[in-house]
């Protein structure tokens, strides 16, 4: 029973994240009238304000990885036993594009929907390594020091993140796959996405690595 609410509760968050992405990117884009930068400022509070509340919410039930790299790096350091790995990760991807059609649904879009917004090149894929990079960092280092500030620390680096990073720092494989689904703002066509995971997962890797050896604690000498 347990570990069926520890499952329920990454669909559900996931979910509600997609609903607040991409149902601000639509909102934002109908609202902005053609202008971009009050579009994404838009999409931009929302996901850095929901991303905070969301993992206050989950947290306490399924630890509120809401992101397949989040939940391998876990796995790796193992913190994550595989099984409940394999079921977080099906998870996160069911409950990521449900998040999607629940916000068509809402503003009266088409459910099922293919993006067309090409998002490649290596700038592109550069950027999701260095957002998936600094979000893992983030997780690992609060989570040492001050864990109780990580769900503020996770919202405000996704925030920054929008803005610094080329690629609007996606930085998760499950919201890659899902957003390849709307044609809003938000979107990013599907022959854009192999390009955005496997950067993800080399950031994620390059940050365990790192971030790991920085925050190891040495063995204490008697």
């Amino acid at each position: 029973m347990m570990l069926g609410r520890k499952i329920a509760a990454e669909m559900l968050g996931m979910a509600m994240l997609l609903m607040i992405v991409v149902g601000s990117g639509i909102m934002g884009q109908r609202l902005a009238a053609g202008n971009d930068a009050i579009a994404l400022l838009a999409n931009t509070i929302a996901t850095g304000a929901g991303l905070i509340v969301l993992i206050h919410m989950f947290a306490p039930l399924s630890g509120a990885h809401f992101n397949p790299a989040v939940t391998l790096i876990f796995l790796l350091r193992r913190e994550t036993p595989p099984a409940i790995a394999i079921f977080y990760v099906a998870a996160q991807l069911g409950g990521a594009v449900m998040g999607v059609w629940a916000a068509h649904a809402m503003f009266g879009e088409q459910i099922w929907q293919i993006s067309i917004k090409l998002r490649d090149g290596g700038g592109q894929g550069f950027s999701e390594a260095i957002a998936t990079f600094g979000l893992i960092g983030t997780i690992l280092t609060t989570q040492r020091s001050r864990p109780e500030f990580t769900p503020t620390a996770v919202g405000l680096y996704i925030s920054a993140a929008y803005w610094f990073t080329a690629s609007t720092s996606f930085a998760n494989p499950a919201v890659t796959v899902a957003r390849s689904l709307t044609r809003s703002f938000a979107g990013i066509a599907p022959s854009s996405v192999p390009l955005f995971i496997v950067s993800q997962i080399a950031g994620a890797f390059c940050a365990l690595l790192l971030f790991g050896w920085l925050i190891k604690e040495e063995p204490s000498h008697v």
